[in-house]
């Protein structure tokens, strides 16, 4: 860090709490200013997340107050679901909508905060419409605009990308909810992203876009999901395969660089320092700036203190997915001269079948988990970060 801000100006204040910010998440630096992560593992990376999710929570409990007893019928009891009964379809949500407000309950259960989407957003409930139950919630928003496990697979050059990033949706928010999730059913939802329904319902919602970087309009389709893993490691998209289908391939991970350790309060601390000084990055987060928008911001405020920007580099290589939607995805993203090609596309109803005879039923006969011991009214605490659902079932099982 360089630069000298006088005691008790702004400057000196903000940048008091980012260091006291990343102290109190057990960072430390090396000799080039690089941040020292406090560990390693899944363990570590929730802690990592732990106080921007209380954050969250506690800005959501007049949500809560108003919308959770509602939800709460939703959620399945394990011991009213026969596996293999099982039938998910997909219900595409629509804000403001009772929908909508179930679709957040579930993604507070999470146990690191979830974005809320840029851009285009095709959000889902997974719906097992043979019990009328939640089984999961998917969400697929603008991805990034620099990935470059993604880019280098591509082989997009700078002027294909802004052309035909258009065709790639990124699965922000992709995952099961008790006792759902017991049953390996994150594999079965995210398995339903490469479906001829999805593909469809973006044709018919945004097969009209407009280029995020160009601004020229285009018909665009969707060719290909990318998904990356909060956890680092991901077991649940590796060898996703049904049917000899692979239906979301590793191709990399992460640089271990971004913003997910600046928490709200801090960030919004630095939007208005940057809007007292009519930064056109404070308020600038309309559609078309996309998820780098924060980053930007975070960026014009380090650089407006002085502040090394090292600190974004805080060392979490994340495990990132791709779902090709069309068989010659490649092709199209990188030259747009073919149509897709999606005649190897199943609809939801086809997929659901094959993965429950191949990861749900199994799991439930193998007895390795005792997936009818959850109970709905467990929802709040799991909310609250008050249990461990995955534990509690093993425990309930050994």
């Amino acid at each position: 860090m360089s630069g000298i801000a006088k005691p008790f100006s702004p400057e000196a204040a903000l940048k008091r709490s980012l260091r006291a910010h990343l102290r109190q998440l057990g960072f430390t630096k090396d000799e080039a200013g690089d941040l020292v992560l406090p560990g390693a593992g899944k363990d570590m990376i929730r802690r990592m997340h732990r106080g921007q999710r209380r954050e969250r929570l506690a800005a959501a409990q007049p949500f809560l107050a108003r919308a959770l007893d509602r939800a709460l019928p939703s959620f399945a009891e394990g011991a009213e679901i026969d596996p293999a009964k099982i039938r998910l379809g997909l219900r595409l949500v629509r804000s403001d909508t009772r929908e909508s407000d179930l679709f957040r309950v579930a993604t507070l259960t999470w146990s690191v905060p979830v974005s809320a989407g840029f851009g285009r957003r095709m959000r889902y409930l997974v719906w097992d419409e043979a019990h009328d139950r939640l089984a999961g919630v998917i969400a697929l928003g603008d991805p990034v605009y620099n990935l470059s496990v993604r880019d280098a697979l591509i082989d997009w050059t700078v002027d294909d990308r802004a052309k035909r990033l258009v065709g790639i949706l990124d699965a922000y928010v992709l995952g099961a909810v008790p006792p759902y999730n017991f049953l390996l059913g994150g594999k079965a939802i995210a398995c339903l992203i490469r479906s001829r329904d999805v593909f469809d319902d973006f044709q018919r919602l945004y097969g009209e876009s407009v280029g995020v970087i160009s601004k020229q309009a285009k018909r665009a389709a969707l060719v290909a999901v990318t998904t990356t893993s909060s956890m680092g490691r991901s077991s649940v998209y590796n060898r996703l395969r049904l049917g000899g289908t692979a239906y979301f391939e590793r191709i990399g991970f992460t640089e271990g660089w971004g913003h997910f350790h600046i928490n709200d309060a801090l960030f919004d601390r630095m939007r208005d320092y940057l809007r007292d000084r009519d930064h056109r990055y404070a308020d600038k987060h309309k559609f078309g700036e996309g998820p780098n928008w924060r980053l930007r911001t975070i960026r014009a405020t380090l650089s407006a203190l002085d502040f090394n920007e090292n600190i974004l580099r805080h060392g979490i290589k994340r495990e990132v997915f791709i779902s090709k939607l069309a068989a010659n995805a490649y092709d199209v993203l990188r030259t747009g001269a073919e149509a897709p090609d999606i005649s190897g596309l199943l609809s939801v109803a086809d997929i659901s079948d094959l993965a429950r005879d191949r990861w749900m039923v199994p799991r439930a006969e193998r007895g390795e988990i005792d997936y009818r011991g959850w109970q709905r009214d467990m929802i709040p605490r799991l909310i609250k970060g008050r249990l461990d659902s995955a534990r509690v079932a093993e425990r309930r099982a050994g």
